[in-house]
């Protein structure tokens, strides 16, 4: 005979699994003969309770994390509050935790799942190129936000908000090659890094492709260097200083981020050059430093308060109905500021 479950007690007693785990647990909302009977039928039958699944259940904490990789973008930030303001206000805790660009998110996740006992993840930014069966060791609900999904991920399997990257980099670089710049250098995330760089490099390349115009490797510009943040203006600083002091020619630069650029426009004035006039920059994501910036930065704006609220709602959805899954594809827009002119003006 096989070992005896909570549900042969429950069935031998004539009872609910929830009224076996009351006695079990010594809860006063119980009739105290049902208790007896269910108590004397636990002895009979040499039933013991599962204390590990005892414990888990009283352990469970009412934690939402949001695991991000780019803490440095100031993108994120706005988004942040949003999440922990939605968050207190269902009167669930905020954990946030960030994701070192070369660390891989799900393990991440999976670690603090079995720490924190979570109820819910948002994974920000990163790119997800996870195999589903990775993917759905992930217990609890889970939301993408603001990432970048691997065509080997079946987007119906999984929850998301996003805009199209390589779609919104491709119109971001389709407008300097409008504006007559036919050498557009881009400041993006090395090879080896899992992140949505990848799919801005990609617009980028369609761009110029569509535009007739040949792309040059060597105007592809990053840095393999783990102890660089690449969404960071120190980044953008570094990689643009290296493109000013190579032989490379050009004149525009793409940056796959508002704080990359920044970055990169200091380079370009360390080296006497002029912003619009001796080369134009353009940036992506639409942070507030690009308004007050001088010059003001020309850059792909996300609809980011909507991004974040889309985005937990989705969330709390999922956690009263796991089964449930949605995707949410945003638009962005295209800023146009003093930090890029047509070529010959």
């Amino acid at each position: 005979m096989g070992t005896t479950t909570i549900k042969d007690i429950a069935r031998i007693c004539g009872v609910g699994v929830s009224t076996v785990s009351r006695a079990i647990n010594d809860h006063p909302d119980i009739n105290e003969e049902t208790k007896s009977l269910i108590l004397k039928t636990i002895k009979e039958h040499n039933y013991v309770p599962n204390n590990s699944a005892r414990n888990l259940k009283r352990s469970e904490s009412n934690t939402i994390a949001v695991l991000i990789k780019g803490i440095t973008n100031a993108f994120y930030n706005s988004m942040l509050k949003v999440f922990e303001n939605e968050i207190q206000k269902k009167k669930y805790s905020f954990l946030l935790h960030r994701v070192e660009e070369h660390e891989d998110e799900v393990d991440v996740a999976l670690q603090l799942e079995k720490e924190k006992r979570l109820k819910g993840i948002v994974f920000l930014g990163g790119y997800f190129s996870h195999s589903e069966e990775k993917l759905k060791q992930i217990k609890v609900p889970f939301v993408l936000s603001t990432g970048g999904i691997s065509e080997i991920i079946d987007k119906k399997s999984c929850s998301y908000v996003m805009v199209d990257d390589v779609q919104e980099s491709y119109r971001m670089v389709d407008y300097l090659c409008k504006l007559g710049h036919k050498k557009i250098a881009i400041i993006t995330t090395p090879p080896s890094e899992e992140s949505i760089g990848k799919l801005r490099l990609e617009g980028y390349k369609k761009a110029l492709r569509d535009n007739q115009l040949p792309m040059e490797e060597q105007r592809i510009r990053y840095i393999d260097n783990e102890h660089l943040d690449t969404f960071s203006m120190q980044y953008g600083y570094e990689v643009a200083k290296e493109l000013l002091e190579s032989d490379v020619k050009f004149t525009a630069i793409f940056a796959i981020s508002d704080s990359v650029a920044v970055g990169a426009c200091k380079a370009i004035f360390e080296k006497g050059k002029r912003i619009p006039e001796d080369y134009s920059i353009a940036g992506y994501d639409g942070i507030d430093i690009t308004y007050y910036y001088q010059p003001s930065i020309t850059t792909i704006r996300q609809p980011v308060i909507e991004m974040a609220e889309e985005t937990i709602r989705i969330l709390f959805d999922l956690i009263e109905d796991s089964s449930q899954r949605e995707g949410k594809i945003f638009t962005a827009d295209l800023v146009v500021r003093e930090s890029t002119k047509k070529l010959g003006e």
